[in-house]
Order: structure tokens, then C-alpha cells, then sequence
């Protein structure tokens, strides 16, 4: 666990970073998974069982996406408790986006498994000698009858138990190899696409310059940094307080801890403006709203005179992240 979360840790500090890890390990266990636990029929089944092994890793590890996406939670969490805000329009709008934005980062390990799949061409070549495809088996087989076709084309990826001659057996498997290849290299030719047209209009949109968006992110992975690691020692002392308060009977000391109020305005996703210069929504938080038990201390912060932008694409990635482990 210790090791899984280190990994975490890496592919958390920079957003390409941690899609390429996360491509090169779903490569990895698809290579594992292939060569140890897939074993094509070679009957009816052919079909049903390639595209099982094809696509429901795929969406497994789709779902995982939504579940280790800190986001997720930040925008469903105490949804439905609110259900009257969220038929507003711009929330609903906001809901959206956020949900597009994890669906853009989830998509990288299933469409890495899809694409590292078609490219080894095992799951393809089983799925597709279990079609029912009359024109297709034809073209596959030649002058054999179409029933005698499907019977033999189920034994193919076998490579045993077929009476058709080794060579134009092998003819067949290099052509289902050869097209299963090119849909892979497809799959990753359009997701490379599609990704480099989202960051350049994501970037091009942007309402603040390169280098400050580096050191937004910067600030955004220190932030959650030691905040993952203040809770977890406020924590400890509030726990420790309340066992040596009971076994000892004596008068809990005073700890302060932030009301539910102030938990929920920290743990919204934060709304990007150039009018005011914030960095999350802790930041907002400490700027405009700290409490203290004698008074309200409102601080200033540096703001600009331009016009407020809500929420730019550019920065929807500086709040992405995953739960820790």
C-alpha cells in the first residue's frame, strides 16, 4: 500500500505526468492480463469472449477514474441536499463542466487498454472468428461454405483442430492482426488529437499567462499537500484530547475545530474570477471569511480591475487530483 501510494503521490505532481503513468501501467497490466489470463474458446463463444475481455476492463477502469477523482466527491458530495440550488442554471452549468472535466481524465486508462489491446490483436482476432457475419466469414475463407467457414473460423485462434492448411490459416490470423493494429493505432492517433485540441483551447482561453498558471498548480499541489497532512494531526490531537479527557475524567481542553459551515465552504470546487486573485477555495476562504471568537477578520487581497471570468478551461485542471490512499 505504502508503494501504491507513492505511485499516487508522482502522478499527482503534474497532470501529463500522471496520464502517461497512468497509460504506461494500463499498458502493462493489459500486457500481463493477455499473456496469463486470456484463452480464447475457439467456439460460439469466440465473439462474446473477445469483446468481454476487450471492453469490461475497460469500463473498470473507467469507473475507477470516477472513484479516485477527488472532484467526484467535491461535486456530489451534499448534492442532493441542495437539490433546489442545483436546478439553477448556472450551477447546473457548473455541474456539467465538472463532470465533463472528470470524464476527459477518466477516459485515459480505458482508452489506453482499448488501444494497447487492439494493438496486440489477441482479443480481436478472437472476437472477430466468432462473428456471424456471412460477407465478412466469406471474404476470410474463400470457395468454403459458409457453415464449414464458421466452424473452422472458431478454431483459428487455437491453431489446432482445423482443417484448413496452416498457411492460409495464418493468412487469415495476419489479416485480423494486421486490421485490429490499425484500429489501434486509430484509437491512439484520436485521443492524441482530441487531447492536444482540448489544451489549446483550454490554453488559448486562458486568462492569465503560462507562468502563472505553473505556479497555480504548484500552489495547488503544496496546498493539498499539507492540508492532507494538518487534518490528519488536528486529528490525532482532537482524538488524543477526548481519550485522555475520558480515561483520565478531567475537563477536555480547548481545541478549535472549523464549523460545519466553514468545512462546507472549503470543500467546493473553486470559481476562477480575475477580479480577485485566489488560488482555491481555502484561499478565498482565509481572505474573506475567518472566523476568530472575538470577531470577524476580513483581509484584502490584491485584485485587479478587469472584468470577472467564471470558471476559464485552462485552470479546471489545476483543481484535479485523486483521493489519497
Amino acid at each position: 500500500m505504502d508503494k501504491f501510494r507513492t505511485v499516487l503521490n508522482i502522478a499527482n505532481k503534474q497532470t501529463n505526468l500522471g496520464f502517461g503513468l497512468v497509460a504506461m501501467l494500463t499498458a502493462g497490466g493489459e500486457q500481463i492480463f493477455s499473456s496469463a489470463v486470456f484463452r480464447c474458446p475457439c467456439n460460439e463463444l469466440n465473439f462474446l469472449y473477445g469483446m468481454v475481455f476487450m471492453l469490461v476492463p475497460a469500463l473498470v477502469l473507467l469507473l475507477l477514474g470516477y472513484i479516485l477523482s477527488k472532484k467526484t466527491w467535491k461535486t456530489l458530495t451534499g448534492l442532493c441536499q441542495n437539490r433546489a440550488k442545483l436546478c439553477i442554471w448556472r450551477r447546473l452549468t457548473a455541474t456539467g463542466m465538472a463532470l465533463f472535466q472528470i470524464s476527459i481524465t477518466a477516459l485515459v486508462a480505458p482508452s489506453s487498454w482499448i488501444a494497447v489491446a487492439l494493438l496486440n490483436g489477441n482479443y480481436y482476432e478472437c472476437a472477430i472468428t466468432g462473428t456471424n457475419v456471412s460477407t465478412f466469414n466469406k471474404h476470410l475463407c474463400g470457395e468454403m461454405s459458409l457453415v464449414q467457414c464458421q466452424i473452422e473460423l472458431y478454431r483459428f485462434p487455437c491453431r489446432t483442430g482445423s482443417r484448413v492448411g496452416q498457411a492460409d490459416r495464418e493468412d487469415v490470423l495476419l489479416t485480423l492482426r494486421a486490421q485490429s493494429q490499425i484500429l489501434g493505432w486509430l484509437v491512439i492517433s484520436s485521443v492524441m488529437l482530441i487531447n492536444l485540441l482540448l489544451i489549446c483551447v483550454a490554453r488559448c482561453a486562458s486568462p492569465i499567462s503560462y507562468l502563472q498558471l505553473k505556479f497555480w498548480r504548484a500552489y495547488a499541489q503544496e496546498e493539498g499537500n499539507m492540508f492532507d497532512s494538518y487534518i490528519t494531526k488536528h486529528a490525532k490531537e482532537l482524538a488524543e484530547r477526548n481519550l485522555k479527557s475520558f480515561f483520565k475524567q478531567t475537563p477536555p481542553e480547548n481545541i478549535i475545530t472549523p464549523s460545519n459551515k466553514d468545512w462546507k465552504k472549503i470543500s467546493s470546487l473553486y470559481k476562477f474570477s480575475t477580479k480577485d486573485h485566489y488560488y482555491s477555495t481555502l484561499h478565498w476562504y482565509v481572505e474573506n471569511c475567518h472566523e476568530t471568537d472575538k470577531e470577524m477578520m476580513r483581509m484584502t487581497s490584491v485584485k485587479s480591475s478587469e472584468p470577472a471570468d467564471d470558471n476559464p478551461a485552462v485552470l479546471h485542471f489545476v483543481d484535479d487530483g485523486v483521493i489519497p490512499l
